[in-house]
């Protein structure tokens, strides 16, 4: 994987391990394939998509359905069931809005757990609100892990919706969402899977984990901000109502009612953003020719490098278990504020992030406000540790 680096134009604007980028759980850098579908967009056929068959519309039609095609065989679904979003968080709302209004009603109850990030916390507590329902959350145990028996015990049959995040974005925790499934679903619950921090990195399958929803963001997967998807069961997805009401996603329109377009293009109002859905074809194309279970072994050992490091300092503490630890790391140093340490770090070319990574909740039971952060991909090196610890002690020394 050493020379993957290369193939991310970014780094090289700087020289050798001069630039180390430690925020993947944030956003991905862009492969060259990525910027090279986005350029010959722009340059080559920009038009739009679904409405003309002049040639270079048709060849971006063309080009936006083969990523959809590219993206169902990614998750192993049917074409149909693939809806494009501008993000993971977009993907969520959408079934919030149009499947949480209108079957979630008073006395039903909605799981989530403690450790979801902010885009999957907030929307499910303004549905509890619009709903009357209840909103419940799965406790985390000390080390980091879901405590499966407490789910266990809450799983009803006035449990009607389990959303859960597939693997935390602060803690590298991997949720067992196989046993989770299969146990909602002993109860007619749905079960939705926010796989954006675990989708460029572990194989998802969705008929054989038999979710009904699953959402994640492209630019967690090296390609370009501002397309996400929501897979839904195609059955699901017919009963549910629009999001956003709009053009293309309609069939026939009068001025006294209008009626809807065939899933997916009924949730997909306006002119999407094609370029983008383009270059997440290519991401996926790049992520199938390293392999998934390459790129997933590679990343265990990088993180296991950076835990053995970090446990050698005896005034910080690492958050989370060692064990099935996803590529991110959480972090504070003993009277040292996160933001400091990631400030000079920066002054370093060390990219890393501090804050309460949209999971106040998590840091809440954490009892921190704020943890450092450092998340690995597959442009990470080995030689980048030893750089790394360098600048580490060096901040420390000077911040105390």
């Amino acid at each position: 994987m050493d020379n993957v680096k290369k193939q991310f134009p970014i780094f090289k604007n700087f020289k050798d391990n001069e630039l180390i980028y430690l925020d993947s759980a944030s956003t991905t850098q862009k492969h060259e394939s990525v910027l090279l579908e986005l350029d010959n967009y722009y340059k080559k056929y920009s038009a739009n998509i679904h409405r003309s068959v002049y040639p270079i519309a048709e060849k971006a039609t063309n080009k936006f359905e083969n990523s959809r095609e590219k993206v169902s065989k990614f998750i192993n679904s049917k074409i149909e069931e693939i809806v494009f979003t501008k993000n993971a968080t977009e993907a969520i709302n959408i079934v919030a809005y149009s499947w949480g209004l209108d079957n979630l009603k008073k006395d039903d109850i909605i799981l989530i757990s403690e450790m979801e990030h902010h885009s999957n916390l907030i929307p499910w507590q303004f549905i509890s609100k619009k709903t009357g329902c209840t909103l419940k959350y799965i406790p985390m145990l000390n080390d980091g892990s879901l405590d499966i028996n407490s789910f266990d015990s809450m799983i009803s049959e006035k449990v009607k919706f389990v959303s859960i995040i597939h693997q935390s974005n602060v803690l590298g925790t991997v949720n067992p969402i196989e046993k989770i499934i299969k146990k909602a679903h002993q109860y007619n619950a749905l079960v939705m899977i926010d796989a954006a921090q675990s989708i460029s990195h572990h194989k998802i399958d969705v008929k054989s984990l038999d979710c009904d929803f699953l959402v994640f963001s492209g630019h967690k997967m090296f390609a370009s901000t501002g397309v996400g998807v929501l897979f839904g069961k195609y059955d699901l997805l017919n009963q549910m109502n629009p999001f956003m009401y709009g053009g293309q996603m309609i069939n026939q329109v009068s001025l006294k009612e209008s009626n809807w377009n065939e899933v997916p293009l009924k949730f997909e109002a306006g002119t999407p953003n094609i370029a983008e859905v383009i270059s997440l074809g290519a991401a996926i194309d790049f992520i199938e020719s390293l392999g998934l279970e390459n790129i997933n072994s590679y990343l265990k050992k990088i993180t296991n490098e950076y835990l053995k490091l970090l446990n050698n300092f005896s005034d910080l503490t690492i958050y989370g278990s060692d064990l099935d630890r996803g590529p991110v790391i959480s972090f504070n140093i003993e009277n040292i504020h996160p933001y400091d340490f990631c400030q000079i770090m920066g002054q370093y070319n060390i990219c890393l992030r501090a804050g309460n990574h949209c999971a106040q909740p998590l840091l809440d039971k954490l009892g921190t406000t704020a943890t450092n952060r450092i998340s690995f991909q597959i442009y990470n090196t080995l030689d980048e540790i030893n750089i790394f610890e360098e600048k580490l002690k060096k901040t420390v020394n000077f911040l105390r």
